[in-house]
């Protein structure tokens, strides 16, 4: 991949796909809502630091804009931008909106500005999404997160459905645990399921690695932790007996809890 860009690329998974990216000679447009963040990263690799919120169409645009107007194009695009509050049926209307700007309509703001650049142009695209493997199951503690990250994998299986013979490949990263700051607050907060994921967490740097074999093929999901397939395999058997273990995973939580 000669053009790169990565959204929310600051930190965590996004920056060490930023850093693979530009370690094998691709230049490379690090985007993030925090500034300072972008620039420190784009000027670690030599990259372009590109500012901006991934759930803004506007400034969606105008990255994919600079993308053309500085490398002439894009191969690769990851859509990495998330974000995870815990939460529930109680959870304010706010909270759900911003879960589903981000982790939901950031990706569809990005196809809105590619595709048309993108379909019937010779050479195949690639866009990744990270999901989360709360997108293939759930995520006990956050509802907005489990529910957005469904939304997210539908989303991609959309779009690979619907524009697979016209040079798009799209793969959706569905990674369990990875220590990034997003699993740290989890931690902080007493999640219990952060907890258990930070059991078997990968470092951001060995899912990049992970991203970097899966480019090499097209297979639609991205699974670094590959137990994953297995559970996915279980809730897709039988559905009952799966939801009845995570019901009981949940009552051992709240236990513990008290």
């Amino acid at each position: 991949m000669k053009r790169v860009v990565v959204t929310g690329a600051g930190g965590g998974i996004g920056a060490a796909l930023a850093r693979r990216f530009a370690a094998q000679g691709a230049e490379v447009i690090v985007n993030d809502l925090d500034p300072a963040a972008a620039e420190a990263v784009a000027s670690e690799i030599g990259g372009l630091p590109v500012p901006g919120d991934a759930a803004n169409e506007d400034d969606t645009r105008r990255l994919i804009d600079t993308a053309w107007a500085e490398l002439g194009g894009v191969d690769l695009f990851c859509a990495n931008a998330g974000v995870l509050s815990a939460g529930d049926e109680t959870t304010p209307d706010e909270v759900w909106t911003r879960d589903f700007a981000v982790n939901v309509m950031s990706h569809v703001y990005v196809t809105r500005a590619l595709l048309p650049r993108w379909l019937d142009q010779g050479e195949p695209k690639r866009l990744v999404i990270t999901v989360s493997a709360a997108g293939l199951l759930s995520l006990l503690g956050s509802a907005p997160y489990a529910v957005t990250k469904h939304a997210a994998l539908a989303y991609a299986e959309w779009l690979r459905a619907t524009y697979g013979h016209r040079g798009l490949i799209v793969q959706a990263l569905c990674p369990q645990g990875v220590r990034t700051d997003m699993l740290t607050r989890g931690s902080a907060q007493g999640s219990a399921s952060a907890n258990l994921l930070a059991e078997s967490a990968l470092e951001p740097d060995v899912v990049a690695a992970k991203v970097g074999e899966a480019l090499e093929g097209d297979s639609f999901l991205i699974l670094p932790h590959p137990e994953v397939a297995e559970f996915y395999r279980l809730r897709a058997a039988d559905t009952d007996r799966w939801l009845g273990g995570m019901n009981k995973m949940q009552r051992a939580f709240e236990g513990g809890a008290r």
